[in-house]
C-alpha cells in the first residue's frame, strides 16, 4: 500500500460545497473542476482526488480524515476502502468516547465519602455562624445527656 495524500473534513465541505454551486449555476463538471482548483490552490491528480473524495463526505459528520492510497499489484484493498477509478479512498470516522452509565451509587471519584449526605454550603469550609450553631448544638446535646 502506497499512501498518495489525505485530506481533511474541513476542506472537502468547502470543496464539496463550490462544487455544487457550480453545477448548480449551470458549469460543466471541467469547468467546475478547474474552478475549485483556482479557488483553492489545488491542481493536478490531487485536485481529481479532492473532487472525489467530496462526494464520499457528502452525508457525514463524523469524519476525521480521508486517505487515498494505491495498492500494487498482487496487493488486496480492505473492505472498508472504496475504490474510484484507480485510486482507493478510506474514509476514518472519529470514535467519539461514550459516556459512562449513570449509577445511584454515590460518588466514584474518591475523595471519601461525605458524613453530612448534604451539599457543602462553602467550598473553604464552615461559616462562623455555621461553627457556631454547629457548637450550641453540640453543648444542647451534652446537657441533655446530664439531664
Amino acid at each position: 500500500m502506497k499512501s498518495i495524500t489525505e485530506f481533511t473534513p474541513f476542506l472537502l465541505q468547502k470543496v464539496l460545497t463550490a462544487k455544487t454551486q457550480l453545477l448548480a449555476d449551470g458549469k460543466t463538471a471541467e469547468e467546475a473542476m478547474a474552478s475549485v482548483g483556482e479557488t483553492f490552490k489545488i491542481e493536478g491528480d490531487r485536485l481529481k482526488h479532492a473532487m472525489a473524495a467530496s462526494d464520499l463526505v457528502k452525508d457525514k459528520n463524523d469524519v476525521r480524515r480521508i486517505l487515498v492510497v494505491s495498492f500494487a499489484e498482487g496487493e488486496t484493498a480492505p473492505s472498508q476502502y472504496q475504490k474510484i477509478e484507480e485510486s482507493y479512498y478510506l474514509v476514518e470516522a472519529l470514535n467519539l468516547a461514550k459516556p459512562m452509565p449513570s449509577t445511584d451509587k454515590g460518588n466514584k471519584r474518591g475523595g471519601g465519602k461525605r458524613q453530612s449526605g448534604g451539599p457543602k454550603s462553602s467550598p473553604w469550609g464552615m461559616s462562623p455562624e455555621e461553627k457556631e450553631a454547629k457548637n450550641n448544638k453540640a453543648t444542647a446535646k451534652a446537657a441533655a445527656a446530664k439531664a
